[in-house]
């Protein structure tokens, strides 16, 4: 896909010679290609930003999760569960 993109990229270059406004479609093209493409800063575009995103996304459900099942609540369950056999046995 990049290298097709490429080669569109320097054809319309060429045409420029012929009418100007290919130079423009060019630009264009190559304005989209950064910005929006494989360097861009889209959550999506495999830039570094966005992988940052996603790594901070997974540790904070990993850190939601630590908290939610952490030792001190293991111990309030156990406790419960110590009670709940108490009382039924």
């Amino acid at each position: 896909m990049f290298v097709l993109l490429l080669v569109l990229i320097v054809v319309l270059f060429g045409f420029g010679f012929l009418n100007p406004i290919w130079w423009v479609a060019a630009a264009v093209l190559v304005f989209g290609a950064t910005r929006y493409g494989r360097g861009g800063r889209g959550r999506g575009g495999g830039s570094d930003f966005g992988e940052y995103q996603d790594y901070r996304d997974r540790r904070e459900r990993q850190d939601r999760w630590d908290r939610r099942y952490s030792r001190h609540h293991r111990e309030r369950w156990n406790r419960e569960d110590r009670r709940d056999r108490e009382r039924r046995g």
